[in-house]
Parts: structure tokens; C-alpha cells; sequence
């Protein structure tokens, strides 16, 4: 059969289920140039209005994995790799994926850049002089059975398909439609080879799924995706309206994570590592006590070894920034409010962040949360720290951070959950 962009369209305009034909033909076809921007942006408006059903969004995910080349992980090891959707201060795939490694699996942490409010592994790990994020296959599968883990830049094989529909989604208001957002994050997922997934879907105002209800519907995708692929995959719901530990930046957060790696660092940061880490470790096949390892130090090895394999002096003093600017409390009482978001925002007008994808980023930028929500605090007490290069970039930040961005009570705040709900496959 012969199809045409126009009759996909038009089907799924009408709100028509696309059959496997028509999905395989427009994802290669919009891939290699037949079918045209426009048209493909009429197709995604299409599914972010009518929505795909689980078998379409399975079958849209599969051609998106098929549009590259995939990885074969042949490492000697179970391989499991974790995805979060992004929020601030998510420092966690750093010490994560040496946790799990040093635990006995193989950790194939394919990576991005932050856009926005929050913030990209790659650019928090480039602030470590020497350390690259572009590696070849090869590169990978040989760290992985040294060192058994990675984390790195994607390889531009890998899912074309998506780089090219990401970037039309994000200029034609189609971002938000989860069979979209599901079949994005997993044709990259499925495409890099590991046996088994969790996925970290944040919850909140830092997070890009606000309400809990959304943010399970995406979890469910997701998980659902992976099990019409053979995967091994949980999805943990976690809490992201409140910045993850103290650190908010680049540099600021590796030096945050090496505490933790070290057996210190934050309760929260140290909390959600070891629960990802056992989820990860359970669907690996794998018995170990990843808290115990963690406050042995062992991990720290590990995670020192994988910063070498990638060029990187992980003894090296960290980038700082040259100004720095204290918020402190406008009165006695608790804090009762530390917004996720608006931390977010004010550290990427610092510089920690770029609003383009081609912009640089300050390794040196950043925030530092002196006091959480639940602390009391005192007058003048020093509640934020602001780190930039670009002293003009302070007032911005500030309006960011004082209109809504945090609160004092004459009372502590209700103690909230970080682990909402897991969903396993």
C-alpha cells in the first residue's frame, strides 16, 4: 500500500487509530526528508489532540528505535540504566550509577544537557577539568566491563527519528502530550541495549508533570512501553517540589554528589539514590544493600574511576564562581516554602542553565539552599546562597526567588513524602 502524509494526517485528524503501516512509513519518511516539517507538525498536533492508544504509541516507538542503530551491551554483566523527567537539584544520576555499579550491575547512563529550569547531567559532569561526554560504542561497552558504568553523551545513531520530532515538538506548542513524551524518552531507552529500567518521573512544581495524576498517566505510558519491548522497568513517582538536597547548579552539584558518594550529603539525596538503586538492583537480578555500600565509601572508587576512564581529574578543584550574594530571612519563624521552580528559574538566570540549546553554561553557577522547608529560622539568617560570574544577572534571580519563592511561618509545614508511588511493569 501506498501512503501519503496527507491520509496519515487526515486519519488521525478525524481520530482514527494509524495502523502499524501508516506509523512505520511516516516515522522513516519524516526521518529521511519525504515528509515535510509542516506536515509533520500538523500529524503531532494531531496525536496531541486525539491522543494514541497503547499499541499505536508501542508501534510509534519501535519505528522511532528502528530509524538508528541500536546498542548491544555484551558486557558481562546485567545491564540496567535509570531515566529521570527532570527537575532541580536531580543531582542523583551522579552517584547513582557508581552506587549500582559497585553493587554488581552494569550502569549505561546515556545523558542530556539541561534546558530551562533544570538542569543536564552533562553539564553538571563538564565542570570536572578533563572530563568528555562524546564517546564512541566502542568507548562505552569497553567502560562498561572495566568499570561498569557510564555516563554520557546519546550517539546521534541512536533514535534520529526523536532528535528530529523533539526539536519540531518544542517550536509547535506539541510537547505536552504524553504518547509523545512516553514514545520519546523510551525509543532512546529501548535504542541504547540495557536489560532492564527505572524510570525517576517527577512530581511538582520543578517538574514538567505538575499534579500527580499526570504525572502517573506518564508512568504508566512508560512502563507500559517498556513491557511491549521486554523490558525489566519500574517507575518511582518522586516528589520535586522542593529542590533535591542543597546544591543547584553544575559544579556545586558534583561537589554535593562526591559527599554522598562518600558516605555524607543530604538525607534526601542519600534517601532517593539508595531507593533507586534498590529498584534498580531488583530488576537487575541483583541482592545487595546499595545504603550499605553507600556509607562504606565503596561506591566513591568506583565513581572516581569512571570520572578518569573519561579523561577527568576527579582530585581537581571544582570551577567558582567570582560573586557571590546571600538571601537572607525577612524574620524569625519556619520555613515554610522552598519552591522547586522558582530555585530553578533563578539558577539558570545565574547562568547555571541556558534558555537555548546552543548556549554555554557557567560551571561555576548556581545556588546553595542554606535552610529547607521544616527549619526554623531567624531574622537575617542566611536562607540562599547565590553563586554567578555576571553580577548583572543577581536582581533577576531575585525576582525569581522573592515573589513566591520562599515563605516563613510562625509554624512548620506538613512533612510531605519524597517516594509517592512506584509502578512496576
Amino acid at each position: 500500500m501506498t501512503h501519503t502524509a496527507v491520509d496519515v494526517i487526515r486519519a488521525k485528524r478525524d481520530g482514527h487509530r494509524l495502523t502499524d503501516a501508516q506509523i512505520d512509513w511516516v516515522v522513516d519518511a519524516y526521518t529521511n526528508g519525504v515528509v515535510a516539517d509542516e506536515q509533520m507538525s500538523a500529524l503531532a498536533m494531531a496525536i496531541f489532540l486525539n491522543g494514541m492508544d497503547r499499541s499505536e504509541t508501542a508501534r510509534w516507538t519501535r519505528a522511532m528505535v528502528d530509524s538508528g542503530e541500536k546498542l548491544t551491551l555484551d558486557v558481562g554483566r546485567p545491564t540496567v540504566d535509570k531515566h529521570s523527567t527532570g527537575g532541580v537539584g536531580d543531582k542523583i544520576t551522579l552517584p547513582l550509577a557508581p552506587l549500582v555499579a559497585t553493587c554488581g550491575a552494569a550502569v549505561p547512563q546515556l545523558s542530556g544537557r539541561g534546558l530551562g529550569h533544570t538542569g543536564g547531567t552533562l553539564d553538571k559532569l563538564e565542570s570536572i577539568p578533563g572530563w568528555r561526554a562524546q564517546l564512541s560504542v566502542d568507548e562505552v561497552v569497553a567502560q562498561l566491563r572495566s568499570v561498569g558504568a557510564v555516563i554520557c553523551a546519546a550517539t546521534s545513531g541512536l533514535a534520529p527519528a526523536d532528535k528530529k520530532l523533539y526539536a519540531l515538538r518544542d517550536v509547535t506548542s506539541t510537547v505536552e502530550s504524553i504518547p509523545l513524551i512516553a514514545s520519546s524518552i523510551m525509543s532512546k531507552k529501548i535504542a541504547e541495549g540495557a536489560e532492564a529500567l527505572v524510570l525517576d518521573v517527577k512530581v511538582g512544581s520543578g517538574a514538567f508533570m505538575k499534579s500527580l495524576d499526570q504525572a502517573r498517566a506518564l508512568a504508566e505510558a512508560l512502563v507500559s512501553i517498556g513491557v511491549d519491548h521486554g523490558l525489566r522497568i519500574s517507575a518511582l513517582l518522586t516528589d520535586m517540589s522542593v529542590p533535591l538536597g542543597r546544591a543547584v547548579g553544575n559544579a556545586v552539584e558534583v561537589a554535593e554528589s562526591v559527599e554522598v558518594l562518600q558516605g555524607n550529603g543530604p538525607t534526601d539525596v542519600v534517601d532517593l539514590t539508595v531507593a533507586l538503586a534498590e529498584e534498580m538492583l531488583s530488576r537487575a537480578g541483583i541482592s545487595a544493600s546499595p545504603r550499605d555500600v553507600l556509607a562504606s565509601g565503596e561506591a566513591y572508587e568506583t565513581w572516581a574511576r569512571m570520572i578518569r576512564a573519561q579523561g577527568g581529574d576527579p582530585d581537581a578543584p571544582l570551577p567558582t564562581a567570582r560573586h557571590h550574594h546571600t538571601v537572607t530571612a525577612p524574620a524569625d519563624g519556619y520555613l515554610t516554602t522552598l519552591d522547586a521552580y522558582a530555585v530553578g528559574v533563578a539558577a539558570w538566570r545565574l547562568g547555571a542553565g541556558r534558555a537555548r540549546k546552543e548556549d554555554p553554561v557557567q560551571p561555576g553557577a548556581g545556588i546553595l539552599c542554606l535552610a529547607k522547608p521544616g527549619d526554623r529560622v531567624t531574622k537575617d539568617q542566611p536562607l540562599l546562597e547565590l553563586h554567578t560570574d555576571t553580577p548583572d544577572a543577581i536582581p533577576a534571580a531575585l525576582e525569581s526567588l522573592t515573589n513566591g519563592g520562599y515563605e516563613i511561618g510562625d509554624t512548620p509545614p506538613p512533612t510531605t513524602n519524597l517516594l509517592l508511588d512506584t509502578i512496576r511493569g
